[in-house]
């Protein structure tokens, strides 16, 4: 019969491959002990040795009577100095695009050629959400459905690397993406062009995946994107420009 230590060994390494798949993730509670012990066939003690392992390397965190969680700072260590490093930049939005247009591409072509049902179904879904809040939502509430949508993506392209970059950029991406809207009226013809691109997108990783369609039609997306951003910046620095000259104007 194997040891405790020799089953708590296997089930560190399942709960180590679902946070770095993105299956389990930062602040998320585990289930029980006892559920998990079901789950996996073994005792509530080798259940027990796995997770004091796990915490004893950072992974999870033990909450005196309200259960075991993942880790907060899992994949996200280099999240807030980053955010306030960017927030002193004027050029970290076309920064951001920048990023997004290097990763977000082959997050696409790999979707298409990797993504299960499930993970087809997903993406739908936060489309379908997306959507909704385009026509009634909030600034932010459209910003964050947007974030997730290009989120879901990244977790159909099962590169546990690319996603846990998107996932730690999440806020950043979050708060770009609010930037980029909030220059465009919700009925204007850039938020339409925006809408129709998200559409190819989905129709070239989910409805008829084609690795290179998706690939271009991501790109194209962050272009148009990209585009707006330095249209805005531009736009700002001749309003800047403006106010200065009239400082010294008689």
């Amino acid at each position: 019969m194997p040891s405790t230590a020799r089953v708590s060994d296997t089930i560190v390494d399942q709960l180590e491959a679902m946070i770095l798949e993105g299956t389990l993730q930062a602040g998320q509670r585990l289930p029980t002990e006892r559920a998990l012990a079901e789950r996996f066939e073994v005792s509530r003690p080798s259940v027990r040795d796995a997770l004091q392992k796990l915490g004893a390397r950072g992974l999870v965190r033990r909450q005196q009577g309200g259960g075991t969680y993942v880790a907060d700072g899992v994949g996200a260590s280099f999240t807030d100095p980053l955010l306030e490093l960017l927030s002193q930049d004027p050029n970290s939005a076309n920064s951001v695009i920048e990023f997004r247009h290097a990763l977000e591409g082959l997050a696409a072509r790999l979707a298409a050629e990797r993504g299960t049902a499930e993970d087809r179904e997903l993406i739908l879904r936060k489309f379908d959400e997306l959507q909704r809040l385009q026509a009634e939502g909030s600034l932010e509430e459209e910003a964050a459905a947007d974030a997730e949508f290009h989120l879901a993506i990244a977790e159909a392209a099962h590169n546990p690397v690319l996603l846990h970059v998107m996932r730690t950029m999440f806020l950043l991406l979050r708060d770009n993406i609010v930037g980029n809207l909030g220059s465009m009226e919700r009925g204007s013809e850039p938020r339409q062009r925006i809408r129709e691109q998200h559409e190819n997108m989905l129709k070239h990783i989910v409805l008829s995946p084609d690795p290179e369609q998706a690939r271009a039609s991501a790109r194209e997306h962050l272009e148009t994107v990209g585009d707006m951003v330095r249209d805005n910046i531009a736009a700002e620095e001749r309003q800047r420009t403006s106010q200065r000259r009239d400082l010294f104007k008689p």
